[in-house]
């Protein structure tokens, strides 16, 4: 059967590919430790379980606004003003399937073939492939290690074109962890202005910062750029709600109108009762969140000085998310028994079979000489893997 041709300029997602290869292996017996998985270990709070058995047990099941419910758009718009200092109308909201939904959705109304969007490298894997589905091209910006993964203003303003449209942010960014800092913002804020180019500020991990590092949105820099920028987010990180798929997108309401419109005709709302559930997770104190980065940072540290003490791998300090990215070009042309290791994918197999050790490779992110592992697992297990890969990478030659 001929499929469409949009399908075949994207691939499934290697996050979640590698994921359930490790959870396949783990069903055949095998002790796999899961370094793969871009998901918070510890289960959703209590609280916020209660909510959803709440509004099951009051009916709560059935179609809601598309949209999104208006206390949960409330909850939103009281959200952006307390954390960002900007007050959003309840139309300038639409809550999703997810983050993930959210960006798919804006990338559908926003985007037309010839399009260009800018996307800092490395990157989530999941951009480049949205921004193909809506006929756009992805134009890649490198930034450096060395440099923080900082934007170079000049790489940056040396990107656009006529046909340039739009420039993706994630701070604090899958892969790296890097956060970017107020003068990065500004110095992009000014040319997205200067170039009438729209912000896509992808802040799913915004509370995951760590050694009194601050999460600073777009919006929060000049109200001139309110007109140009989506801010996309979600309960997914911060609460332990991946599995509930509720994300959200705040921006100028013609864009959200649009964003509505297309998700009436494709999944309509998000689940009713992840709605309620949400709800909670954004009006609580925030002990939560506090008590899952105060779990983080301990665990980043300890796997970022473990990875430093390997031969042929170098790692920085992330400032946010649960990831660390280290270079592992050293070991790149090092021999295994299963044949020489080219790549961080040949690194990223080799570790899978040899060591039980599920981590991605880089080059779905846009990097060559990397591998993103995920630090959220429990203690024992994190010392566990940590200890297997060191001993399988002293075992190359």
């Amino acid at each position: 059967m001929k499929l469409a041709a949009r399908i075949a300029r994207i691939g499934p997602s290697p996050t979640l590919h590698i994921t359930a290869t490790a959870k396949a292996m783990t069903s055949q017996g095998l002790d796999v430790v899961d370094f793969a998985a871009g998901e918070p270990a510890w289960d959703t709070p209590d609280f916020v379980k209660a909510a959803a058995k709440a509004a099951i047990d009051a009916g709560f099941t059935k179609y809601t606004p598309v949209g999104g419910i208006p206390e949960l758009k409330a909850a939103i718009v009281h959200k952006l003003a307390r954390d960002h200092g900007v007050q959003y109308d309840p139309s300038q909201i639409i809550v999703s399937c997810g983050a993930k939904h959210a960006l798919y959705n804006l990338a559908q109304v926003l985007f037309d073939p010839g399009d260009e969007v800018i996307i800092p490298a490395p990157y989530w894997v999941s951009y480049p492939e949205i921004v193909r589905l809506a006929d756009a091209t992805p134009v890649f910006l490198p930034t450096q290690e060395s440099m923080q993964y900082a934007i170079d203003p000049k790489a940056l303003e040396a990107c656009i074109t006529p046909q340039t449209k739009a420039l993706i942010l994630n701070s604090p960014c899958n892969p790296t962890g890097t956060l970017y800092t107020r003068q990065t913002l500004e110095a992009v804020a000014t040319i997205a202005l200067r170039h009438n180019l729209i912000i896509i500020s992808d802040e799913i991990y915004e509370t995951l910062v760590y050694d009194g590092a601050q999460h600073i949105s777009p919006i929060s820099l000049t109200p001139d750029l309110l007109a140009q920028t989506v801010v996309v987010n979600g309960v997914s990180k911060s609460f332990a709600m991946t599995g509930w798929r509720i994300g959200y997108a705040a921006g100028p309401q013609d864009i959200i109108t649009a964003m509505t419109h297309l998700q009436s005709q494709s999944t309509s709302n998000p689940s009713s009762i992840a709605q309620k559930a949400a709800l909670a997770a954004l009006q609580s104190d925030g002990t939560f969140c506090h008590t899952l980065v105060a779990d983080l940072i301990r665990k980043r540290d300890f796997m970022i000085q473990q990875l430093n003490t390997m031969p042929g791998i170098t790692c920085p300090l992330p400032s946010g998310t649960f990831y660390a990215f280290p270079n592992v070009s050293a070991l790149l042309g090092r021999e295994s028994r299963q044949g020489p290791l080219h790549t961080p994918s040949d690194l990223a197999t080799y570790l899978l079979h040899e060591a039980h050790v599920a981590c991605v490779p880089g080059e779905p992110f846009g990097a060559t000489q990397h591998l993103r592992l995920s630090y959220t697992g429990d203690w024992e297990v994190l010392k566990r893997g940590l200890a297997r890969m060191e001993a399988a990478i002293r075992a190359l030659t």
